[in-house]
């Protein structure tokens, strides 16, 4: 990293050539002070400033060099096309993005600096940068192909891997993850893109279609434990107070009946069919952008196709959550039962998953097709009253 100065750009290659080094990653997007220097984020905002110092390094050396994107930019695209210009093997994207990373009740901001406690504004890394970074390296895959991107933001798992090849990554970088833990977790990366990569080509043979990569489906269960679904009592049963007491009731005499050993009945399980042996797994280079043609403008997305919430009653716990966020966020889709606590949504749900979203236990709420018209309640039109001799008659 350097300023925009052919000299100390030729230098620093040639010496890194020299040092041994097999590829070179230019760092024009460092924002930790180094824009008020004229070096890091000064010269990879500038389109014609990147493809110029591209240009005098792909001139000094024969080494591969990418280029480390700044995502502090309306449209990152326009840096990866100027870095192929001039002559980039590739890019990196993304650097850090800019924030201030909070303020005390007193006003003074953390890190601080000094007797003053003054702090600036400085590159935030992590989990936090992840949608930014998938955002910038799909539209990147998209807009340039074949121009290979290493890709950066918040990779903490073999699942998270996956996701960054799939929006188009062609190798990955990790460094806050190594940072909170250590280096011995790359291998457990490394073992669970494996084993992802492994079931794709051959899924779990009982609900293999409804895992999603090593996790199962989520089983019905109340708080942890397994739930009887209780059909013909002729009503809802809660899991609280009289309800969980009805229940209780209502399955000694179950047991009492079909013996103390019944279970309620599972489900139906879809067998995959079985195979002599194991399919071949699939390569890395055969997920690289897979997920690209399902990426594109809102215009493209049908909004013929909407769905609605589901609330599966044997997994709510009560909370109310999901009522609460839609009437004061959303369509008030969801009403709440005063007796039993169980919500149910009505006809107005616009499917917006904000009550998804909130629901603190997983998928007891899915997005299911919608069957009737969708018709959005928009509030009441207002009337307006005039006096028999206004200007408005």
């Amino acid at each position: 990293m350097c300023s925009f100065n052919e000299a100390d750009w030729t230098e620093l290659s040639i010496k890194a050539e020299a040092s041994g080094a097999d590829a070179l990653e230019l760092n024009l997007s460092c924002p930790h002070g180094m824009g008020e220097r004229g070096m890091g984020l000064a010269c990879g905002q500038i389109p014609d400033m990147v493809e110029q110092i591209s240009r005098w390094v792909r001139n000094a050396v024969k080494l591969p060099f990418f280029i480390k994107l700044t995502p502090n930019i309306t449209d990152i695209t326009a840096i990866a096309k100027a870095a192929k210009l001039g002559g980039a093997d590739g890019c990196s994207a993304i650097n850090t993005v800019q924030g201030l990373m909070g303020l005390k009740a007193d006003a003074t901001a953390w890190p601080a600096v000094g007797e003053e406690k003054r702090t600036t504004y400085g590159g935030v890394s992590g989990n936090a940068t992840r949608p930014m970074a998938l955002r910038a390296i799909s539209e990147i895959a998209k807009k340039i192909p074949d121009f290979p991107i290493l890709g950066i933001g918040g990779i903490d798992s073999g699942e998270v891997a996956l996701q960054f090849l799939q929006a188009g990554a062609t190798v990955l970088q990790i460094c806050s993850s190594v940072q909170n833990q250590d280096f011995t977790l790359i291998d457990d990366y490394c073992t669970s893109l494996k084993a992802l990569l492994y079931l794709k080509a051959n899924p779990p043979p009982v609900n293999g279609a409804f895992w999603d990569g090593q996790s199962p489906p989520t089983p019905v269960h109340q708080k942890g434990k397994p739930v009887v679904h209780l059909t013909g009592v002729g009503k809802k049963l809660g899991f609280f107070g009289p309800y969980q007491r009805e229940r209780d009731i209502t399955l000694a005499g179950i047991r009492s009946e079909k013996g103390a050993l019944w279970d309620a009945e599972q489900g139906a399980v879809a067998v995959c069919p079985s195979n002599d042996g194991p399919n071949e797994a699939p390569k890395v280079a055969d997920i690289i952008g897979a997920a690209l043609p399902r990426i594109g403008t809102y215009n493209q997305l049908d909004n013929k196709q909407q769905k609605v919430a589901l609330i599966n009653d044997d997994m709510c716990i009560n909370c109310g959550k999901c009522y609460m966020t839609c009437a004061d966020s959303g369509y008030q889709a969801i009403k709440f039962d005063k007796d039993t606590h169980l919500p149910h949504v009505n006809d107005d749900c616009t499917g917006c998953t904000l009550c998804v979203s909130v629901c603190p236990i997983i998928d007891c709420i899915t997005m299911e097709p919608k069957k009737i018209p969708h018709v959005i309640k928009r509030g009441t039109q207002e009337t307006v009253y005039a006096h028999a001799l206004s200007q408005c008659q």
